[in-house]
């Protein structure tokens, strides 16, 4: 990770989504490596907000309130910016939401990730004045076609998605790939493309509804039992730091410029084996940190969600030399302390900057 900070110092590096609970989280390291952070979206999208809690406002080089649905929008923040990076994690991200809104969930993550590649396009590979760009488009492990076997999906498997949500990122998926190989795909192209497909998040500041650790942690705050409703339901389950430092090396492979072949392509990010739990697992430990207890509130008549989901993540180890740092408990207690630990007046930049070097120096 030490080589992280001889790669984004001093460059300038757009995240969309910097609003977010992940774009957040990435905002930060970026900021303790030294880069030039910009960043593209919608506001906060909940209250409290880790992008307010962290300040971040004030802190990143630029902030833009606007839509990636809007190519306009996309292109002059583009032009503007002129990345050396951009890291795209802008979408409607919650799969129940994608059932109320599933026009939304289409448009926003399929014509948001046209809009950047295709700004990135015009802005690197049309006119005299070319630049090199690595581009990380972000979608997640629900994109390929679930089978809810325990057979861990590979890169070249099927994509898919059942659920509006998981099938407009394997739709994502599909439209990087186009991009890439029409417009992208020679080494001397002066941009470069790779997409990541990250298990299960769980960490600090998330304030999401409808997501099993805010739920938790809003039901504790509360003294109330925690609602469960999926409780067999199985998840690759890793802390926010574990996609994102693959996402910050992979980002560093491709602005090497060397290995076109083996860079320039998908990659999955998800945790060991063992972390490859039950929701059930999952409050029970966090029970172990933070006192209260949960109630079983099953829906017989609940939207489809995904059973069983596992990751094989044997590329990123032979290519990137990426690994999981953090094991399943320890992902959890470093969740929970966060919340803790910002719940009893402590500083939130401060316990955020101060997990990144944990798990830096792990």
């Amino acid at each position: 990770m030490e080589s992280l900070v001889n790669t984004y110092h001093g460059k300038s590096v757009l995240v969309t989504g910097h609003t977010g609970f992940k774009g957040s989280w990435l905002c930060e390291w970026l900021l303790s490596l030294g880069a030039e952070v910009h960043g593209l979206a919608l506001p906060p999208p909940t209250n409290p907000s880790l992008f307010n809690q962290l300040r971040l406002a004030k802190r990143i080089k630029s902030h833009t309130i606007g839509d990636i649905r809007d190519l306009k929008t996309v292109k002059v923040v583009m032009r503007r910016v002129k990345p050396d990076f951009v890291f795209h994690l802008a979408a409607q991200p919650l799969v129940r939401l994608s059932y109320n809104k599933p026009v939304e969930t289409f448009d926003t993550n399929i014509m948001g990730t046209i809009h950047v590649l295709e700004a990135a396009r015009q802005v690197f590979c049309e006119g005299k004045a070319r630049r090199q760009c690595s581009v990380i488009c972000i979608t997640t492990d629900k994109c390929y076609e679930n089978k809810e076997t325990t057979r861990p999906y590979k890169e070249d498997d099927p994509m898919g998605g059942y659920d509006p949500y998981s099938c407009s990122k394997g739709c994502d998926e599909l439209v990087i790939s186009s991009y890439r190989r029409s417009f992208f795909g020679r080494p001397e192209s002066p941009v470069w493309v790779a997409s990541a497909r990250a298990g299960n998040v769980i960490g600090g500041g998330d304030w999401a509804l409808d997501r099993i650790v805010p739920d938790c942690m809003r039901a504790i705050a509360k003294g109330e039992a925690i609602p469960v409703r999926n409780k067999i339901s199985t998840r690759p389950w890793q802390h926010v730091l574990e996609p994102l430092g693959g996402y910050l090396m992979l980002g560093a492979a491709l602005a090497s410029r060397t290995r076109f072949m083996d860079y320039a392509g998908g990659f999955n990010f998800g945790p060991n084996p063992k972390a490859n739990r039950s929701v059930e697992d999952l409050v029970t430990e966090i029970l172990k940190t933070a006192e209260g207890e949960w109630i079983d509130k099953t829906e017989p008549d609940a939207v489809h969600e995904a059973g069983l989901l596992n990751l094989d993540i044997r590329k990123a180890r032979r290519i990137l030399g990426w690994m999981p740092r953090w094991g399943f408990e320890t992902t959890v207690v470093n969740t929970v302390r966060w919340y803790l630990e910002v719940s009893n007046g402590g500083n939130a930049a401060d316990i955020t900057r101060c997990q990144i070097s944990e798990y830096c120096n792990n």
